[in-house]
């Protein structure tokens, strides 16, 4: 999959030139990071894009980009925008590569992309859910050797590494919390495992938090700025962007939407409370009620499919799921008010199905003005947006300065593991 073109089309936090302390060499210095970090952030933006998200003026632009084409730094391509001829931007496909490495319930999917956005490599193969976390470590850093080994990358350009696990992680100490989703992976340091495999910086964070920077960057979340992405499968998530930022909280655990009390005498959550979200919604709380009528191997995906053909039952159920997954959202419109939200995992699949009781119920619990103001959509990258979330966290989290220096190999010192 080729993304070079998919640009994100949103200024920087801050859009108005500051002028650097120092010589003029220094300035001119941080204004070549500054379009560097626009077009490593975007995968590629025409000229006028990246002036107006620095700040910076279409001379002073056009200048830059011409000194960054000259060293290599940056690819420049004939393209158009607004019916008018521009020159799209992008970073060197060989100036570096990052890694993406995706954990859920029962798959492990790694991909390889570099620093224009573009997928290099890509490949998912299950993972046994009661495996240790020693022996998924493993199982990763053999599925990236093995990528690594048939793109025929040099792997001394690895500028970095994004991690997705299905867990609440501490922004202190980079430690997994306590999950059902993988058991027995509570208590251990993602980052620093992979980082010990692999010899490279590994920048880790939960994967709703990657569903929702993968579609930000490149799905259904492009052109805005607060956001909430929710997955649907063994538990329920939520990835918050305010302002165009992953929210994480001081302590990491931001969006567990899935925990949000809809009815006090409910059946009792894996957390301990009763009527969570979670046990309406989550696979493991829905299926048991087809079960009966369709079978003991039935999965979301299945139920999906089946609603999908007009099976009663299974649309009855999605259709309930909508209704509680909207109540958590109408929470979140009336404390946040995001501009859209992105419906991620199987349940993506059912459209309208679930996407329309999910608008009914915001409709009704949340304010007027901020359901009016929200767009609910499906998520467009489906099963790849963690592991592309990762490719971003990997792509943000690395430094500019030795792309300017004509080095992808120097990332690797300059760059700074998230959660250490």
């Amino acid at each position: 999959m080729d993304m070079e073109g998919a640009s994100l089309k949103r200024p920087l936090a801050q859009e108005v030139v500051v002028e650097t302390p120092g010589s003029q060499s220094s300035l001119h210095r941080a204004n070549l990071e500054r379009v560097v970090r626009a077009v490593r952030l975007a995968g590629s933006l025409t000229q006028a894009e990246i002036a107006r998200t620095t700040g910076l003026s279409a001379a002073t632009v056009s200048n830059i980009v011409r000194e960054l084409k000259d060293g290599g730094t940056v690819e420049v391509t004939p393209t158009s925008a607004g019916g008018r001829r521009a020159r799209s931007v992008s970073l060197s496909g060989d100036a570096g590569i990052v890694i993406g490495v995706d954990f859920g319930h029962t798959h492990l999917r790694v991909a390889v992309g570099n620093l224009a956005h573009q997928v290099l490599a890509e490949e998912s193969e299950p993972l046994d859910v009661d495996a240790s976390s020693a022996q998924g470590f493993d199982r990763a850093e053999q599925l990236v050797n093995r990528l690594i080994a048939a793109t025929g990358i040099d792997p001394t350009k690895i500028a970095g590494v994004g991690l997705g696990v299905p867990g609440p992680i501490d922004v202190e100490s980079g430690t997994l919390g306590s999950t059902a989703i993988l058991p027995g992976w509570g208590g251990t340091r993602p980052a620093e495992e992979l980082r010990g495999r692999l010899g490279v910086p590994v920048h880790v964070d939960n994967d709703a938090n990657l569903g929702a920077l993968g579609e930000l960057v490149w799905g259904s979340g492009r052109g805005v700025r607060d956001l909430a992405y929710i997955k649907v499968a063994s538990g329920v998530g939520a990835g918050l962007v305010i302002n165009g930022k992953i929210y994480r909280g001081p302590g990491g655990t931001a969006g567990e939407i899935g925990h949000i009390t809809l009815d006090e005498a409910g059946p009792v959550c894996r957390c301990g409370n009763r009527g969570c979200l979670e046990t309406f919604a989550a696979a493991r709380y829905v299926l048991p009620l087809l079960q009966p009528s369709h079978g003991t191997d039935l999965t979301m995906e299945g139920v999906v499919r089946l609603a999908r053909d007009g099976d009663p039952g299974c649309r009855r159920v999605i259709a309930d799921v909508g209704r509680h997954i909207g109540s958590g959202v109408a929470n979140l419109c009336n404390l946040l008010n995001p501009s859209r939200v992105v419906l991620g995992g199987d349940l993506a699949e059912a459209g309208e199905l679930v996407l329309g009781p999910i608008r009914e119920s915001v409709g009704r619990y949340a304010i007027p003005s901020a359901a009016r103001q929200l767009s609910v959509l499906p998520g467009a990258l489906g099963g790849r947006a963690e592991v592309l979330g990762a490719l971003a966290l990997a792509l943000s989290e690395m430094g500019d300065s030795t792309l300017l220096d004509g080095s992808a190999t120097g990332a690797l010192s300059a760059a700074t593991p998230a959660f250490t």
